[in-house]
């Protein structure tokens, strides 16, 4: 294990009515600038119940942020919230919404173009920002960086500061708010890829991190199709959730390295494609561990064993088993494990090799094997 520091000043209120903690975390008299992304929050009361919670704050909103935001939309909220002189931020939703959020926070602060965030300068001053956690992601509450999506580069652009972290976030599990099952099948997805990601580098010398992952991989299997089946089910549901957030909250992580080829190929597909991460991720994770049997054969007949408690047949028979039994778990949440599924043929493998070649991505990650080779071999293998 390596060593680690570690500082995170977010404040969370989980469980059943925390949304009720908002009064207590944005002061009165507060211009609070909302995002949302579509009509959910409003078809389901929490917008309502938003607006209950703060009676004593100016309230506005902008309802329009994609799944994988756009810096042309998010331009536009920048212009809104500068002309209602907002000073608080207040993002409802996923990792999307916490992202923009942190980009307004920042824009909103920068005497310049908004654009130079996005190449390189310095955040110097951002406004407060809480998120409400209306879907079950969260891995941008952790950390100080965002992502936005620029159609006309092809790029999603990095953003950083130690400035971005959120205030506070709030998770309220009440079976009424804003789960619909594909959003807890995808947040299923992509807090399988987190624990993987930690899992497959770690070493003999890691074995409370092996099996912390191991944990947070079985929960999810159990919980996360319980869940998808049962959405009024409190208590599955809050499951999950929590799990979700330990993949990309918790100690996890620790002192560790991470393997992200799964998710550099996955974003290069999503930018291209318009698929979100989790469906990315479907598609390339199954594919990255069958190209994985020699280079992670030990990890993954540990995974076969300890998360598939495969222990009968060969070495061989035992990782495609665990491979086969990880894309059927994908496939039971409804997504689509092949590249054909989504009408995507060998086309897209050049493609998305020279999005890679070309933002500077082979070989990038801890400890990561990525290199044009194996990229080709796990796309060939997705189709």
């Amino acid at each position: 294990m390596r060593n680690f520091s570690v500082y995170n000043p977010t404040r969370l209120h989980f469980g059943s009515g925390q949304l009720s903690r908002l009064s207590e975390e944005i002061p009165p008299g507060s211009r609070v600038f909302a995002l949302h992304g579509g009509a959910g929050i409003l078809q389901s009361g929490l917008w309502e119940e938003v607006q209950r919670s703060l009676p004593d704050v100016s309230l506005s909103r902008f309802g329009a942020v994609e799944a994988n935001p756009q810096y042309d939309t998010l331009l536009r909220a920048v212009s809104q919230a500068s002309k209602e002189r907002c000073d608080f931020i207040l993002s409802i939703g996923g990792d999307a919404l916490i992202h923009a959020g942190k980009f307004l926070a920042a824009a909103l602060c920068h005497p310049g173009a908004p654009l130079q965030l996005l190449c390189g300068a310095p955040i110097r001053a951002a406004l407060p920002l809480g998120c409400v956690l209306s879907l079950p992601l969260g891995s941008a509450l952790g950390n100080t960086q965002g992502l936005v999506s620029h159609a006309e580069r092809q790029q999603k652009l990095p953003f950083a500061s130690p400035l971005l972290h959120p205030r506070f976030a709030i998770l309220d599990t009440r079976p009424h708010l804003d789960w619909p099952a594909r959003q807890l099948a995808q947040a299923t997805v992509e807090a399988f890829d987190h624990a993987l990601s930690h899992y497959l580098p770690a070493t003999p010398a890691d074995p409370l991190q092996a099996r912390y992952a191991e944990s947070l991989l079985l929960t999810l299997i159990e919980t996360g199709p319980a869940a998808q089946a049962n959405p009024d089910a409190e208590d599955a549901r809050a499951s999950l959730l929590w799990c979700v957030l330990q993949t990309r909250q918790g100690p996890l992580g620790y002192g560790m390295p991470r393997d992200r080829s799964a998710r550099l190929i996955g974003q290069q597909l999503g930018a291209l494609y318009h698929l979100t991460a989790a469906q990315s991720l479907a598609l390339i994770l199954p594919a990255l561990l069958g190209e994985y049997r020699e280079i992670r054969r030990d990890r993954l007949l540990q995974y076969a064993e300890r998360v598939w408690q495969l222990r009968d047949g060969s070495a061989a028979q035992r990782m495609d088993d665990a491979i086969a039994a990880t894309a059927e778990l994908f496939g039971r949440l409804g997504l689509a494990t092949r590249l054909s599924e989504h009408g995507l043929d060998a086309e897209v493998v050049p493609e998305v090799l020279a999005q890679l070649q070309r933002h500077g991505l082979v070989g990038a990650g801890d400890q990561s094997e990525l290199d044009l080779d194996l990229c080709e071999r796990v796309l060939l293998r997705a189709l």
